[in-house]
């Protein structure tokens, strides 16, 4: 055999090796080798943390809080090769990354297999530089490396946009003596509960018991 016989040899062989490992690792490559049916449904993603419930949830910003959104990813017949987390707010018009570890390189991009990802909003407040959490409404938005609001397609991950969820910061401490008040209580149990008007409470019925006491005698 010539030495160009060889060469075509040679490279015929590698081309059908090359061929068999895209058919293998077909769900995370491209489309050239995949076989998507046309009557495929886009795929999709389902949340399962939070559950799904009719209102929002509420978290808060503070130290070790941390929320976890987990999902389930459906008829698909490519894998993503990345998946971007983030969180939208309308009222500010901000986009928040979504992650475990703000100060990491992409910190809101997993791999495309992923379907769980913890975050604490109070550590991201911590980079200089971040902008600050509105206390609003938030809706969790996922999509994989083609970007947010690609156009929808069978057998490839469409963007997901809903689990609305709030963000609100604890207010702090503050005593009766430093101004506090019900906000949900009436105005009777407000006067009562204020220590000058609780202190003569407590002496009338001290001595309505006294004069009940003498009067049995």
């Amino acid at each position: 055999m010539s030495s160009q016989q060889s060469s075509n040899s040679a490279s015929a062989s590698a081309s059908a090796s090359a061929s068999g490992s895209g058919s293998r690792n077909a769900t995370s490559s491209t489309s050239s080798s995949i076989s998507i049916p046309a009557t495929a449904a886009a795929g999709g993603i389902t949340v399962t943390q939070p559950p799904s419930t009719a209102s929002a949830s509420y978290y808060k910003i503070a130290k070790d809080s941390w929320i976890t959104f987990g999902w389930n990813m459906t008829s698909l017949y490519v894998q993503p090769q990345s998946l971007t987390v983030v969180a939208s707010c309308s009222a500010n018009g901000n986009v928040y990354p979504v992650g475990p570890n703000p100060t990491a390189s992409n910190p809101n991009v997993f791999r495309g297999n992923t379907t769980q990802v913890v975050w604490n909003p109070y550590d991201w407040e911590q980079v200089p530089g971040q902008i600050p959490f509105a206390e609003a409404t938030y809706v969790l938005k996922i999509y994989d490396e083609r970007g947010d609001g690609s156009q929808m397609k069978g057998g490839y991950l469409s963007s997901y946009a809903g689990t609305n969820f709030m963000i609100y910061r604890p207010a702090g401490y503050q005593s009766i003596a430093d101004g506090w008040k019900c906000s949900t209580c009436s105005d009777a149990f407000e006067t009562l509960s204020h220590p000058a008007h609780l202190a003569v409470l407590t002496t009338l019925f001290i001595t309505v018991l006294s004069i009940w006491g003498i009067l049995r005698r």
